[in-house]
């Protein structure tokens, strides 16, 4: 009988992707069909539930998340069936904490009365004011969306829905911290996420590439912490909360790997029914050496035929050389655990590789604020109580 270590995942992570389509026309998306209409049937995803609870990866609670391309697009009995659908399948009565990430330009008085009713974890996309949000997160036809979101936003106040936020950082961002910090304040947001523009997919580059950028990711992530921390009450900021978890737990041993990178930890499903592990941006992607990221489809495919199949092993080697190039070269490793696959495929052409811009400024340039504020906070304490 195997051992639990033995066993692949636990899945910690559920991604369904009900409909590449998206109803806006983010400039640095990485979905590569997001003007397809292709929905998931209701058959596809019962048949995902039962692939899920019947895999031998659900050991302990997991995240459902909805996500890509805009998941409000699907119809509201969809998710009223899926709510029904996920209790007759989750035999073991594992908790399972359902969360959707969303433009909130679909949002109206039902939305927001079905996501608090199921307790619904939310998280909304919005960039900032209108000079950094429109200029990235448009229409099909050009417009800006803002308007719209906030409208969306003062529904989920209305209904006294919980929501966070999540803002793509561009080089143009990084000049606006205490522009960002006020429109938070203003629209009364409490939690934000920062994402960086990333190289993924169908966005080829960033406008975070460059010589001095990462001095200047400091600068602006320094400065909005000053204003976070100081705030009443502080604003939280996720990625300050992960960087103090990791450098205060150290949780990263020998051989210890990340959600992205540990093979089952996350599982993605698109609405066709296909199937992938570790980053869920790489689903609906091939690539020479390895075809599709897809490994599988929920209606013909067992996961032990997935794991013994020689392109999975392909996969996973790859993955697993590219943590153990970190874990040797790379001092953040301890409080990152190797930088997620997807962020390594499409900036330097393999898994099995190092540094990416994602790791320079998401994560070694946060590791060194949090830890310098950390710092300063333990010698304010030390002195206060040891005075001269």
């Amino acid at each position: 009988m195997a051992s639990p270590s033995d066993l692949p995942g636990p899945l910690e992570l559920l991604v369904l992707q009900p409909t590449p389509f998206c109803n806006i026309n983010c400039s640095y998306c990485y979905l590569p069909d997001r003007q397809s209409t292709r929905r998931m049937s209701p058959a596809t995803l019962e048949r995902t539930f039962e692939w899920v609870f019947s895999s031998g990866l659900v050991r302990e609670p997991f995240t459902l998340l909805w996500h890509a391309g805009e998941p409000l697009v699907m119809p509201l009995p969809f998710y009223e069936d899926a709510v029904v659908l996920l209790e007759r399948h989750n035999r073991p009565g594992v908790t399972v904490y359902q969360s959707f990430q969303t433009n909130a330009t679909l949002l109206d008085d039902a939305w927001c009365d079905f996501i608090r009713r199921h307790g619904i974890h939310l998280g909304v996309s919005v960039d900032g004011p209108a000079h950094l949000h429109d200029s990235s997160r448009r229409t099909r036809q050009g417009k800006g969306t803002l308007d719209r979101v906030l409208h969306g936003i003062h529904l989920l106040h209305e209904h006294q829905v919980p929501f966070y936020v999540i803002s793509v950082l561009t080089a143009d961002s990084l000049n606006y911290a205490d522009e960002l910090f006020d429109f938070y304040q203003e629209h009364r947001i409490s939690q934000v996420c920062f994402n960086v523009e990333e190289i993924e997919g169908p966005n080829t580059s960033s406008s975070l590439l460059g010589a001095g950028m990462k001095e200047r990711f400091r600068r602006f992530f320094s400065r909005f912490m000053d204003l976070a921390c100081s705030a009443e009450p502080p604003l939280m900021v996720r990625e300050f909360e992960t960087s103090a978890g990791a450098l205060l737990g150290v949780r990263y041993g020998p051989g210890a790997r990340t959600q992205e990178n540990k093979p089952w930890a996350i599982v993605n499903v698109d609405c066709d029914g296909n199937f992938s592990t570790y980053s869920p941006e790489l689903l609906g992607l091939s690539s020479p050496r390895y075809g599709s990221f897809a490994l599988g489809n929920v209606a013909a495919d067992s996961l032990g035929d997935v794991i013994a199949s020689e392109r999975f092993r392909a996969l996973e080697a790859d993955v697993s050389l590219g943590g153990d190039l970190c874990r040797q070269s790379c001092p953040y490793f301890a409080f990152c655990g190797g930088g997620p696959p997807a962020n390594k495929y499409f900036e330097n052409g393999t898994f099995a590789s190092t540094e990416t811009l994602f790791c320079r400024l998401h994560k070694q340039v946060c590791l060194d604020v949090t830890l310098e504020r950390l710092e300063r906070q333990q010698k304010a304490v030390l002195s206060e109580a040891c005075p001269t």
